[in-house]
């Protein structure tokens, strides 16, 4: 059985492959720009005239990047048996929607989609590990 855990978020994703006595974490970089949209042509008086900040142009080029952000992510996990996803909501959340989406194999072997803040590489083995250590226990 191929169990991976996988925690992302819109900079990276860390793709841990439970083993029987380690885990393989491969990180996968996004290269999504981090685009930050500040209103205002600076002015020191409240409420004084902003500037329109492209925000289609940006939403449209974001889109596409995290396209080609979760095509790599989802090259890595294509073997798996089970899969869960761990992260912040709105990331978790779009990546599992693409899988379902486009890549409906895969889909099919996410077990979880659960919310969870930045964690250290060890914290985050550690939380792969032990979610299908339950998930062992269920079965058996």
């Amino acid at each position: 059985m191929k169990h991976i855990g996988i925690w992302i978020d819109k900079e990276k994703a860390h793709v841990i492959l439970v083993k029987e006595d380690n885990e393989d974490m491969t990180t996968i970089v996004s290269g999504i720009e981090n685009f930050r949209i500040h209103g205002g042509s600076g002015t020191r008086f409240k409420g004084g005239p902003q500037d329109v900040v492209q925000d289609s142009k940006y939403l449209e080029r974001e889109k596409h990047q995290f396209k080609a952000y979760f095509k790599n992510v989802a090259s890595h996990i294509k073997d798996a048996d089970k899969i869960v996803i761990y992260g912040p909501a709105e990331t978790g959340e779009k990546f599992s929607k693409e899988l379902e989406i486009n890549y409906k194999e895969i889909s099919k072997k996410v077990k979880d989609v659960i919310k969870a803040d930045s964690m250290t590489d060890n914290q985050t083995k550690a939380l792969v590990r032990s979610y299908f250590k339950k998930d062992q226990q269920r079965i058996h």
